[in-house]
């Protein structure tokens, strides 16, 4: 027989087991909770070779796979009625709060993130401009967008900061090249206009067109134009648009210097203060433009973005091709399985060029 601290104790293991069973769906939980949070994050964020476009759905679901976590330990917490419903208007009002709080800046970020990949814009390799900054697309996360700079430097730009300012995208089916200059007023528009639009034309630039922007106390402001459809090398082709003004001005004897020049420092009668005229010698171009060491990120960055929209083609066309064979006879059939397999070898062969293109490190 048991004696009475013996029953004593029976009785309190049996209230502590009673207690802590009542715990045991809430460490259930918590087990599944964190082992499906981890697995989520590594098949959404930490798989190798994901860039940060690609990562930008995976954040935005483990944000709302963390939001119902804390919903359902809420919900398995041993606790009453009333205070789990307490708890669960704590936690929105939280999450209030901390939206009110960070309106201008993470959540701000993240919802101009989703607003400019809903406006589609600009994409991977497209030359911007966002206040004073300019430059080549390489990234596009949910809080930031990346740019390559003339200096080949990486600029971060939170995303709230392009929602809220006015972004020019140069367009990939070509755009206009200027040179603006000043020229005094001795000098006839309808002499310089000529030399102008042979200028542009000497630059490779089509339909050149001129313009007086300015009647300026001592100068008249003009600018020549072009369009140029090839835009990766927008760079190269402005220094050579100016390159081929001085020449041609010059050629012909006319000065590019502002009359107030003449009030500042005397010379002699006739003098002129210009370059010589350029040689008639031919002139080797460069092997590479310096557009592919400047741009070098961002070249890699679209290229990948056009190999991953091939690669959403081909699989659309697989499917497309797997769902008219049940219909087709023998015949067709062979031809349908025949491209299959092709339209399958190269999306292989797309995702070794892609792994191996995001393997290569930005230095």
């Amino acid at each position: 027989m048991f004696n009475r601290g013996q029953a004593q104790k029976m009785i309190d293991f049996q209230e502590i087991y009673q207690s802590l069973a009542g715990f045991i769906p809430l460490l259930v939980a918590l087990v599944i909770i964190i082992l499906g949070l981890w697995l989520a994050n590594w098949l959404l964020l930490r798989r190798a070779g994901l860039s940060t476009e690609s990562k930008l759905p995976g954040q935005v679901t483990m944000l709302a796979l963390t939001a119902l976590a804390l919903v359902i330990v809420i919900l398995v917490l041993p606790v009453s009625e009333s205070t789990r419903g307490d708890l669960l208007s704590l936690l929105g009002l939280l999450l209030s709060v901390v939206v009110a709080i960070s309106s201008t800046t993470f959540v701000a970020n993240a919802m101009a993130g989703l607003m400019l990949r809903a406006v589609k814009s600009f994409h991977h390799g497209d030359f911007i401009r966002a206040g004073e900054h300019f430059g080549r697309v390489t990234e596009r996360g949910l809080f930031h967008t990346e740019i390559q700079s003339e200096d080949r430097d990486l600029i971060t730009l939170p995303n709230l900061f392009l929602a809220a300012n006015p972004v020019i995208v140069i367009r990939s089916s070509g755009t206009i090249i200027s040179c603006d200059l000043s020229l005094g007023y001795d000098i006839p528009h309808y002499e310089i206009e000529p030399l102008l639009k042979e200028a542009a034309l000497s630059a490779e630039l089509e339909e050149p067109f001129m313009q007086i922007r300015a009647l300026g106390d001592f100068s008249v402001s003009y600018r020549i134009s072009g369009y140029y459809e090839e835009v990766k090398h927008l760079l190269t082709m402005r220094s050579r648009l100016r390159r081929e003004v001085l020449d041609k001005l010059h050629g012909a004897g006319i000065e590019i210097v502002s009359p107030a020049f003449m009030n500042q420092r005397q010379f002699n009668n006739g003098e002129r203060f210009m370059a010589p005229a350029k040689q008639a010698v031919s002139v080797e171009p460069p092997e590479t433009a310096p557009e592919a060491l400047i741009f070098d990120k961002a070249d890699r960055a679209e290229k990948i973005g056009t190999l991953e929209h091939e690669i959403q083609e081909t699989t659309e066309r697989i499917k497309t091709l797997k769902g008219q064979l049940p219909g087709s006879g023998d015949s067709e059939t062979d031809e349908l399985n025949a491209e299959i397999s092709r339209s399958e070898e190269r999306l292989v062969h797309l995702d070794n060029i892609i792994r191996i293109a995001k393997e290569k490190p930005n230095e």
